[in-house]
């Protein structure tokens, strides 16, 4: 189930506002400038689909946000358990950084944690089958796996040379709840 858990940045013991409301999620988020939405496949997709039976299963929800956004590009990524680079690829992504373009993932199944940094909080999102969330370019962040990652997502971008992490080099990241 998404949820969106909120706490300050000087406090990471005690959130301050928690929902596993949708409705409620998409609010909170996007008073901050960050989408949030849920996404429908328009066909069954199947036990194992491959990434073109994705790509076509979420076409229409693709091509209107590319209307609206004008993104160039995307394209479908798994992450499993048994990946031998699993360790070095999620700790890649745990500490605060930004990306010079919006960071835009739809979870077509499995979970993973967003982290964002913003007005003296952190909303920690945890995203999870149909859910879409897009960072606006700039907004600190981290994202989490989970040691036993299990997801496959869509990932839509402006121009794929924009997704390059920049790192703030706070530690802040340290202090958060992860995924197990």
């Amino acid at each position: 189930m998404s949820a969106l858990t909120i706490f300050t940045d000087t406090e990471a013991s005690q959130p301050v506002w928690h929902s596993t409301d949708a409705e409620a999620i998409r609010e909170r988020l996007n008073a901050k400038g960050v989408r949030f939405e849920r996404w429908e496949a328009d066909r069954d997709l199947g036990a194992t689909p491959d990434s073109d039976t994705v790509i076509k299963a979420y076409q229409h929800a693709i091509d209107r946000l590319v209307a609206e956004k004008g993104y160039q590009s995307w394209d479908v990524l798994s992450m499993r358990a048994d990946n031998p680079q699993k360790e070095a690829l999620r700790s890649k992504f745990l500490n605060e950084h930004t990306h010079s373009e919006d960071e835009v993932r739809f979870f077509v199944e499995g979970s993973g944690l967003f982290c964002l940094h913003l007005d003296g909080q952190v909303y920690q999102i945890l995203c999870e089958k149909q859910d879409l969330i897009s960072v606006p370019a700039g907004t600190p962040h981290w994202f989490d796996m989970g040691s036993e990652p299990h997801f496959t997502a869509i990932r839509i971008f402006d121009n794929q040379e924009g997704w390059i992490a920049n790192f703030t080099g706070d530690s802040i990241a340290d202090a958060y709840p992860r995924l197990a």
